[in-house]
């Protein structure tokens, strides 16, 4: 099955590397022509990756055209560009694996809807789960939920992806995965407040589990499965990204709660921190249903620039409920 790779970040270099395992040989497209160059000359994604030796049977091009020649396409470009990138792809029917995590601002659709209005030929598959790309690239152990409702196709995904390193869960829940991946970024902002705000570790555990069952009450809205929300690419990323500055939410979040603008802090990163821009799409998307995101309404107001006590004040002053509700 030959393997290539929508997006030259982190994200995507390492799971080049993934595919490459074996002595595979794996096409990588980047938009940037320094990542390219890098990448080919040096093997080494020296921008976004430095410093992790790469594969040689890694090739990067900037060409999307050469990339159809393969038997299925990692699609790692940022959630908001999905949809640009898929449609400068022209008309296919190569198998699309989703690894993006994210909401489109504008339509609301998640990035498997996304994909099946601009590719509705091909067959989708989400991969999703608690994972930092320079782990995954130098080979630490990872497990990932491997979501796709064509039986086929993920039992060949999965073969040709797992590893000794790099275990597959399979899932038919596509929606549940892709949620999981989407809100954990909001809920990453706002446990980076705390840290940064110093407001102590009990209201981070706190924070994760409100978090938890508005993911989890969001998610089944949609159409997703409880057993996903609380399985690798729910509950499980949401731990991750929840507690490290490895997380580039959390990192936001940290700024955010040192007091910070918004503004200044993503006009000044290289990479995207996808939790900002998904956030007031959560928020409206979840209104628009009816459904109760307080986590995520006070990650939007920390992003529009409401100071953090009078955020935390808005939280806390909520009437008291029952837990399950």
């Amino acid at each position: 099955m030959r393997i290539a790779v929508i997006g030259g970040g982190a994200w995507g270099t390492a799971l080049a590397q993934v595919a490459a395992r074996g002595d595979a040989p794996v096409l990588l497209w980047a938009r940037e022509p320094d990542v390219v160059e890098s990448i080919n000359a040096t093997h080494e994604n020296s921008l976004f990756l430095p410093g992790t030796p790469l594969s040689p049977e890694i090739r990067a091009t900037s060409d999307l055209g050469e990339l159809r020649g393969a038997d299925a396409l990692l699609v790692v470009a940022p959630a908001q560009h999905v949809r640009s990138v898929l449609s400068q792809l022209g008309p296919t029917s190569i198998p699309l694996v989703l690894c993006a995590k994210g909401i489109e601002a504008g339509s609301k659709l998640l990035v498997g809807e996304v994909a099946h209005q601009v590719q509705p030929d091909a067959l989708i598959a989400v991969l999703s789960g608690p994972t930092f790309a320079h782990e995954v690239a130098r080979g630490l152990p990872t497990a990932v939920t491997l979501a796709c409702e064509d039986d086929a196709l993920r039992a060949r995904l999965a073969d040709r992806l797992a590893g000794p390193a790099f275990r597959t869960y399979g899932s038919t829940d596509v929606i549940g995965a892709e949620i999981g991946g989407a809100v954990k970024n909001v809920l990453a902002i706002a446990c980076g407040v705390v840290e940064g705000a110093g407001l102590g570790l009990n209201a981070r555990a706190a924070l994760i589990a409100r978090g938890f069952a508005e993911m989890t009450r969001f998610g089944l809205a949609r159409g997703a499965r409880a057993e996903t929300l609380g399985g690798l690419s729910g509950l499980g990323d949401l731990v991750l990204t929840c507690s490290s500055t490895n997380s580039r939410n959390f990192s936001l979040g940290m700024g955010l709660g040192q007091g910070k603008s918004a503004r200044d802090l993503l006009s000044d990163r290289r990479t995207v921190a996808e939790g900002a821009f998904t956030a007031p799409v959560l928020a409206e998307a979840a209104a628009d249903s009816g459904i109760e995101m307080p986590v995520t309404q006070a990650v939007c107001a920390l992003l529009d620039g409401t100071p953090i006590a009078a955020v935390v004040e808005a939280l806390l002053s909520r009437p008291l409920r029952e837990e399950v509700q």
